[in-house]
């Protein structure tokens, strides 16, 4: 079984495909349209959309060596993410497969990211998950596939937002997340004690928002410029600060629920603290930690096939009447 799957939620428009859940083809065009408003513009987003997609889609049959006809399915995000760039990929989904006479799968995003190691590692289940990303900091216990246990989330925003927030206060160009980290390479992360978020053990959710303020109010007092050596020192402070609150909230999760593997996904799971002391946290418990390669952390068109995969295998197509949902929530909350 061939699925072709459709990523337009945001801001990056990808396609990519599978082969009973084996990565064939993936490709990804970033909207340059965004860079000097310093954040996403919906408007602008749909609209390149509708230009970039029927050429990624085309690029990724061709580097699959899959012609249109050949392929069984075709999966899209029909949400959580912004209406009118979900409506692009989804109804040239819903036309694809109408046209193609075959299913349709509607995808969570939340979702695809979550099983998304699984394109390049062998996913065991139970496993313990987290997406983590610009819009999403979840945490899940995934006792099967298609059986998704959310337990905790973010309080206020999330940790890709908070990277890119710190990136933003420092000058960094957009977006902040990669330079934060590149950045902290070079910095001290004992240098500034910035606050940490600890809600108590009865809760598995993270808060940012106390992060945010604290490098704020800290870098309004700064000298201009700043120097070279402060920014990377706050830019390791408050990449520590960030890594710190997740490992807490994953390593109380480990504890309490059993897995075979500690999964991490979405766009913060390309940051080099992040994988390391995730990577020391799943080894101290006799597990793998399992990331996507950097390019398939982002928002992809691989991880939608791979999801709509996993439903179209089990029977389960989407009706062709289905519309976006900018907030779809399909997991049932812990």
């Amino acid at each position: 079984m061939i699925i072709l799957g459709i990523e337009t939620s945001c801001d990056d428009t990808g396609a990519g495909l599978v082969e009973d859940g084996r990565l064939l083809a993936h490709v990804a065009r970033a909207q340059d349209v965004h860079a000097e408003y310093g954040g996403v513009v919906p408007e602008l987003a749909s609209r390149a959309h509708i230009t970039l997609l029927p050429v990624v889609v085309q690029e990724a049959l061709a580097k699959a060596g899959v012609a249109l006809d050949r392929i069984d399915g075709v999966a899209a995000t029909m949400g959580p993410g912004l209406v009118g760039s979900l409506l692009v990929g989804l109804e040239f989904a819903k036309g694809l497969s109408l046209a193609r006479g075959v299913p349709f799968a509607g995808v969570n995003h939340v979702e695809a990211h979550l099983v998304s190691p699984a394109l390049e590692h062998d996913l065991p289940y139970p496993f313990v998950g987290m997406v983590a990303s610009g819009g999403h900091t979840e945490i899940y216990h995934v006792a099967e596939p298609g059986s998704y246990r959310r337990l905790g989330s973010t309080r206020d925003d999330a940790a890709g937002e908070a990277f890119d927030k710190v990136g933003k206060l420092l000058g960094l160009p957009y977006p902040g997340g990669p330079e934060v980290d590149r950045l902290a390479r070079q910095g001290n992360a004992g240098a500034i004690p910035f606050p940490v978020a600890r809600l108590g053990n009865e809760t598995y959710d993270v808060s940012m928002s106390g992060l945010k303020t604290a490098v704020k109010l800290l870098v309004e007092k700064e000298p201009r410029p700043i120097p070279d050596a402060r920014v990377r020192d706050i830019a390791a402070s408050a990449e520590r600060a960030i890594v710190v609150a997740l490992l807490e909230r994953l390593a109380l999760t480990l504890e309490r629920h059993p897995a075979r593997a500690l999964a991490l996904a979405g766009g913060c799971a390309c940051n080099t603290l992040l994988r390391a002391e995730a990577t020391r946290l799943a080894a101290s418990r006799g597990i793998p930690a399992l990331f996507p390669s950097p390019p398939l952390c982002r928002d992809n068109g691989a991880m939608i096939a791979y999801a709509g995969w996993l439903a179209l295998s089990r029977g389960l197509a989407t009706p062709l009447d289905v519309s976006a949902v900018p907030n779809l929530d399909a997991f049932a909350a812990a």
